[in-house]
C-alpha cells in the first residue's frame, strides 16, 4: 500500500502534517499511530492463532 505513494507523495504528506499539527505534536501523533498499529497487529495475530487452533482441532476430531 505504501509503495504506491512513492517518495514525493510521502514527503508531501509529511510536510502537510507538519504544517497542520506543528513540530511539537508530530512525535505524539507518531507514538499514537505506532501504538495503534501494534494493537492492530496483535489483534490480527490473535485471530490468526485462533483460526489455526480451530483447524488443528477439526483435523484431530476426524
Amino acid at each position: 500500500m505504501l509503495s504506491n505513494i512513492g517518495l514525493p507523495g510521502l514527503i508531501l504528506i509529511l510536510v502537510i502534517a507538519l504544517v497542520i499539527f506543528g513540530p511539537s505534536k508530530l512525535p505524539e501523533i507518531g507514538k499514537a499511530f505506532g501504538n495503534s498499529l501494534r494493537e492492530f497487529k496483535n489483534a490480527t495475530n490473535g485471530l490468526m492463532d485462533d483460526d489455526t487452533k480451530d483447524k488443528n482441532k477439526q483435523t484431530e476430531d476426524k
